[in-house]
């Protein structure tokens, strides 16, 4: 189980073959990496896997390979437009996910691979990135000209880059890391970084075409990929209000409107994480969650009523269909505004 879907498996992956299971997801949210949150979100895991199965079959579309096989409804695997109602379950490929020993403040990626042969889950999350927002940890990374913008410092604004960026964080790691390209090539094991630069920015592509198509502006997001047998697909969950930044009319419609609303009304939790992961990295202690003494609040009624509309207006807009009874995406957004 993660903190937002479970992990069902019907036919276990080999050294060899893929096998089969399914994503089902819930209506949890994390922010900060906390895990799941006081409260859940009603329908937000239905948006969540409808939404990435129509993106996942928009990829098809694009000869993007990915572990995808189609929603369950009924018991049945189908796609997204043979359903009567939106689904809540995603049939996928797996591959072999083995464990990643830590010692000694240290990560064993050579034992990971050891163990995963030609059949894995690449320990690397790939980040696109479009804009560059006020706060964004690119910043931190780099100078404006570092990514091709003819500035010479960062202004109090947001800005959009020219070219898209992509970046490689660590997967399994208790906190992710960026990684430089000679670190994100060893992580990765057998697989071209190339390969993987090349898929992100395949999705990105796609992502920002039917963004604009819906009247979003697509900010930024990321991919996770399996390598088997020499072939490379886009797996995990592509495209959502959770793993990406969408804006609609300047205002958020993802999981970052949550994250504002919590450094705004409980600035102490945030610290308090903020510090206890800092403090991790300086010890080499892993479980950091276990050092924070602050604990996130629930969410006003009022807050979860408008984060479930934002959720579900935003992905009948995005597939330009009325999956979900919801008001108009101007009226979710309004809403959310005056969070």
């Amino acid at each position: 189980m993660t903190s937002v879907k479970d992990f069902r498996v019907e036919e276990d992956a080999t050294a060899t073959d893929l096998g089969r299971g399914r994503f089902v997801f819930s209506d949890r949210y994390s922010v900060f990496d906390w895990g799941e949150m006081p409260d859940h979100i009603p329908g937000k895991g239905a948006s969540l896997c409808l939404m990435g199965a129509y993106n996942f079959e928009l990829l098809d579309v694009n000869h993007v390979p990915t572990h995808y096989r189609g929603v369950v409804e009924d018991g049945e695997v189908k796609e997204l437009g043979e359903c009567e109602s939106p689904p809540t379950e995603m049939a996928i490929d797996l591959t072999q996910v083995p464990d990643l020993p830590h010692e000694d403040g240290e990560y064993d990626y050579e034992a990971y691979h050891e163990a995963a042969g030609e059949n894995y889950l690449i320990p690397l999350e790939i980040v696109f990135r479009n804009t560059v927002p006020v706060g964004s940890s690119l910043r931190k990374r780099g100078e404006p000209a570092d990514y091709g913008l003819d500035l010479d410092e960062w202004p109090d604004e947001p800005l959009d880059l020219s070219e898209p960026v992509v970046e490689f964080s660590t997967k399994y790691e208790e906190q992710d890391r960026y990684l430089d390209r000679e670190e994100a090539d060893y992580v990765a094991g057998a697989v071209d970084l190339d390969r993987l630069e090349e898929l992100a920015l395949a999705v990105n592509h796609v992502l920002n075409q039917q963004a604009a198509d819906a009247g979003f502006t697509h900010e930024d997001g990321k991919i996770e990929c399996l390598y088997h047998d020499g072939t490379v697909k886009v797996a995990d969950v592509v495209g959502t209000f959770d793993e990406n930044r969408f804006s609609y009319d300047g205002q958020q419609v993802s999981k970052e409107v949550v994250r504002q609303y919590y450094k705004r009304v409980q600035p102490e939790w945030v610290d308090a994480v903020s510090d206890a992961k800092q403090e991790a990295i300086e010890t080499g202690e892993p479980n950091w969650r276990e050092k924070c003494e602050i604990a996130p609040e629930h969410l006003p009624e009022e807050i979860v009523e408008a984060l479930s509309d934002l959720y579900r207006a935003g992905t009948n807009a995005y597939v330009g269909h009325d999956w979900f009874d919801a008001p108009d995406i101007e009226d979710a957004v309004a809403r959310a505004q005056d969070l």
